[in-house]
C-alpha cells in the first residue's frame, strides 16, 4: 500500500515536472527574441535602401536564390540547383519545390526573373551582370535561364552577394512594377519570418512572427546557407541610442542580442559569463572610409583628395574606439580589406600619413578655402567617434570644415543630393562597411561604382574601367589572375582617391549566453536560435 502511494506520488511529480518543462519550453519560444540594432529601421526595401539595418531586416522576411556559407562558399538556397554550359555563357536554374510567399501564393521563376532585373538595375554587381547578359527569362514555372553575351566569371557569387544590395526575391507583381530607387509599398517575402507592419514604429521597433509556411532546406544552417529553422515565435529589432542602456538591458535580460557591443564595455562583457562575444575576423571585420563628393568643390580637385588621403592617420582614427589589442589594424590600404583572399595594398606604400607633405600637396592644389560640409551620423556608435577624429585631421590639414551632426537616416538621405553645399549639399560622409561589402572588387563600394554616377558614388577613373571589365570576365577559379587584377584596381582606387580609408577593425556582436545555435557570421541572423 505504501509502495502504491509512493508510486502514485512519483508519477504525479513526474507529470508536473514534464508539464512544467513543456510550459517552460513554450514560454521560451513565445518570448520575443530582441535584437538591438546599430541604427533604427527606417527603410524596408533592401533594393531601394542602402543601410545594414535594412539588410538585416530583409534576411528575416525575404530569401535568396544562392547563399554564402561560413567558409565563403556559395550554395543553393531557394534554388534546387543550376547547370552551366561548357562555355559558361548559359546558366539554367531550377527552384526548390514548395516555396511560397507569405500570402500562400507559390514562388515562380517569373518572380525570380523580375526580382533579379530590379536588383540588376540598382546594384553595382547586378548592373555588371545584367550588362553582360543577352537574356534572362523564365522557361517554366520553376525554372529560368540566363544567357550571357560575354563571359562573366562571377554569376553564382553575384546571385549570392551577401550584403548591400542583396538580390532578395519578391513577387513579380511588386518587383516588376516598382522602380529600383523607389521603396516597395508592400513587404511580401518568402523568408523565415513575417513582418508585422501594424506594429512597426519607424526608427524604434520592428516586430516579426515565425513564418509557418517556410520550408527550410534539409542541411544544417551554415552562415547564410542551409536550413533556416526558426525555434522562436516572435522577434523584434529595437533601437537604443545610449550604449550604456544597451549593455544594461542585455545584462538585465531585457534584450537578447546587440548587433554591435559598445566598445567602452568590451572588457566588462568579456568577463560576464552571462554574455557571449562574437569573434569577427577577415571578411567579417569592418573598414572605415570617407565618401567624397567628386562632383563638387573642393573634392572635384584630385590634388585636394590626395592631400586629404595623406593627412588621414588611420591609427589615430581607429584609436577613438578604444579597442583592445588584436581588434584593429594600425594601418591598412587595401580597398578589399587586409586579410581577405583578394587583399592587396598595392599603391599604399606611398600613403603613410604625413601632415606636412599633405599640406604641401594642398597648397599645390590651389585650394581656395572652399567650405567642406562633413555629415556626421551621431547616432551610429561606429561612425561618430571616427568622424570626430577625421574632422580634426581635416582641419589640421587646412580645410574649412563645416561639421554637421545628425542621425544616420538624415545623413543617408542628404548624401543623395546633387546640390552645392550652399543649397544643402555635402562634401564628405564618414562611413563603415564590412568585408561582405568590400572584399570583392565587383562588390566594393570604392571600386565597383566607377563611372556609374550612382549617388553618392561619383568617382570616375577611366583607367579603372577596363580593369573591372577584365576582372568580371575572369573565372572565379583563376585566383592568380584575379589577385593581380585586384592589386592593380587597388592601385588605381588609391591614386584617384575614390574613397580614402580610415581604418580596419573588429566590432563584435554580443548575445545572452543562454541563446543556443547563434550563427556567428559577421552580422546578425535570427534563425537557428533556441533559448536554453
Amino acid at each position: 500500500m505504501r509502495h502504491d502511494t509512493w508510486t502514485r506520488r512519483a508519477m504525479l511529480a513526474t507529470a508536473v515536472t514534464t508539464a512544467g518543462s513543456g510550459m517552460a519550453r513554450a514560454q521560451a519560444a513565445e518570448r520575443p527574441l530582441r535584437l538591438v540594432v546599430n541604427a533604427g529601421l527606417q527603410v524596408l526595401d533592401p533594393i531601394a535602401g542602402t543601410s545594414f539595418v535594412t539588410r538585416n531586416f530583409a534576411y528575416m522576411v525575404f530569401d535568396t536564390l544562392v547563399a554564402m556559407d561560413s567558409q565563403g562558399i556559395m550554395r543553393p538556397q531557394m534554388l534546387q540547383g543550376w547547370k552551366a554550359s561548357d562555355d559558361r555563357l548559359t546558366y539554367n536554374f531550377t527552384l526548390r519545390p514548395g516555396l511560397e510567399w507569405h500570402d500562400g501564393q507559390p514562388v515562380t521563376a517569373e518572380d525570380c526573373v523580375a526580382s533579379l532585373k530590379r536588383w540588376g538595375a540598382r546594384d553595382s554587381t547586378g548592373r555588371r551582370l545584367m550588362g553582360a547578359a543577352r537574356s534572362l527569362r523564365a522557361t517554366a514555372t520553376d525554372s529560368f535561364v540566363l544567357e550571357l553575351a560575354r563571359p562573366f566569371g562571377g554569376v553564382i557569387s553575384a546571385l549570392g552577394k551577401p550584403s548591400v544590395h542583396v538580390p532578395f526575391m519578391m513577387p513579380a507583381r511588386i518587383a516588376a512594377n516598382t522602380q529600383p530607387t523607389e521603396p516597395v509599398k508592400e513587404i511580401m517575402g518568402s523568408g523565415p519570418f513575417v513582418f508585422l507592419r501594424n506594429e512597426w514604429v519607424p526608427g524604434e521597433k520592428a516586430s516579426f512572427r515565425r513564418n509557418p509556411r517556410y520550408r527550410p532546406r534539409e542541411e544544417p544552417a551554415d552562415g547564410l546557407a542551409g536550413g533556416k529553422r526558426v525555434f522562436i515565435e516572435r522577434a523584434e529589432l529595437l533601437s537604443m541610442d545610449d550604449p550604456s542602456m544597451r549593455v544594461a538591458a542585455l545584462q538585465a535580460n531585457e534584450v537578447d542580442y546587440l548587433e554591435y557591443a559598445p566598445f567602452d564595455y568590451l572588457p566588462i562583457l568579456q568577463r560576464d559569463r552571462g554574455t557571449t562575444l562574437a569573434k569577427p575576423g577577415g571578411i567579417a571585420q569592418i573598414m572605415g572610409g570617407l565618401v567624397l563628393n567628386h562632383a563638387q568643390p573642393p573634392f572635384n580637385n584630385l590634388k585636394v583628395r590626395q592631400a586629404l588621403q595623406l593627412a588621414l592617420d588611420q591609427g589615430g582614427i581607429v584609436a577613438a574606439h578604444g579597442l583592445p589589442d588584436g581588434m584593429f589594424l594600425p594601418r591598412c590600404q587595401s580597398m578589399t580589406l587586409c586579410g581577405t583572399p583578394l587583399s592587396s595594398e598595392a599603391g599604399g606604400e606611398a600613403l603613410r600619413p604625413d601632415m606636412e607633405r599633405a599640406r604641401a600637396v594642398l597648397r599645390e592644389s590651389g585650394y581656395d578655402n572652399e567650405r567642406v560640409v562633413l555629415l556626421d551620423a551621431q547616432t551610429s556608435s561606429l561612425i561618430h567617434p571616427m568622424a570626430m577624429v577625421v574632422s580634426d585631421q581635416m582641419r589640421r590639414l587646412g580645410l574649412n570644415v563645416d561639421h554637421q551632426v545628425m542621425d544616420w537616416a538624415t545623413a543617408a538621405q542628404r548624401w543623395l543630393s546633387s546640390e552645392p553645399v550652399e543649397r544643402g549639399g555635402w562634401s564628405a560622409v564618414p562611413v563603415v562597411y564590412t568585408g561582405f561589402d568590400m572584399a570583392d572588387p565587383l562588390v566594393n563600394v570604392g571600386i565597383s561604382y566607377n563611372g556609374t554616377r550612382a549617388a553618392p558614388w561619383l568617382y570616375d577613373d577611366a583607367a579603372l574601367t577596363p580593369l573591372l571589365r577584365e576582372f568580371e570576365a575572369e573565372p572565379e577559379d583563376n585566383m592568380e589572375r584575379r589577385r593581380a587584377l585586384a592589386a592593380e584596381m587597388n592601385r588605381r582606387a588609391l591614386i584617384n582617391v575614390n574613397m580614402p580609408l580610415t581604418g580596419q577593425f573588429s566590432s563584435p556582436a554580443v548575445w545572452r549566453s543562454e541563446l543556443q545555435g547563434v550563427i556567428d557570421f559577421g552580422f546578425p541572423v535570427l534563425w537557428n536560435i533556441r533559448r536554453a
